[in-house]
């Protein structure tokens, strides 16, 4: 790196989704293809689900844990989402972001609205299944809540949908594949767009 060359600030992605729209295997998909991009891990007090590691896929904490680093305005945004706690570390997202990386935060249309606030360039993407059938058959086989609790998530993600609105951009997971190469080729193009950070000398040279 030229260490004369200003750094470019990282971008910031909010990513929102229903439950079981497949958001989560695609932002996964899409941290091992592309370079120079990092997914907050949020800190919940949910329980640990099988396969999921602390620290990895949640820092999981207690009741008690979350309020006190509430408390202390630890958060850039947080939520309760069917009884359980979110919260996104400001000071993790503010150092990765000056660092030059970009970031992904995968929260809920109510944390999306927050961060927007404190982040007017961020740049929003909703995620929405093909259907209302195909997003109550991938909670069913995902095998991690009863029937009464799916028919409550499918419920809660009608209202969840109807702030695809509020995005940038609108994906539809229909063909994995597919919404995978559009959500790369989303934060391609966000590094193309006018004023591009960390061109100055460049274009100062082109245009002298």
């Amino acid at each position: 790196m030229d260490p004369k060359k200003p750094m470019a600030k990282g971008i910031l992605f909010i990513i929102s989704a229903p439950s079981g729209a497949g958001k989560t295997s695609l932002v996964n998909k899409l941290l091992d293809n592309m370079q120079g991009i990092r997914a907050s891990v949020s800190h919940t007090t949910r329980s640990c689900r099988p396969g999921e590691m602390d620290g990895v896929n949640y820092h999981f904490v207690s009741q008690q844990q979350f309020i006190d680093m509430l408390e202390q305005g630890a958060f850039l945004e947080h939520a309760e989402v069917f009884g359980n706690l979110y919260g996104t570390s400001q000071q993790w997202v503010a150092d990765t972001l000056a660092a030059g990386e970009d970031v992904i935060l995968e929260i809920d249309w109510q944390g999306a609205a927050q961060v927007r606030q404190l982040f007017p360039d961020s740049t929003s993407i909703f995620i929405l299944p093909p259907s209302k059938q195909a997003l109550r058959e991938r909670l069913h086989n995902r095998a991690q809540d009863d029937a009464a609790v799916i028919e409550k998530r499918v419920a809660a993600a009608t209202e969840e949908m109807s702030h695809y609105i509020e995005a940038d951009f609108m994906v539809v997971n229909d063909n994995f594949d597919t919404a995978l190469a559009q959500l790369m080729a989303i934060v391609t193009a966000q590094h193309c767009r006018l004023p591009v950070a960390g061109q100055e000398a460049l274009l100062s040279d082109l245009l002298s």
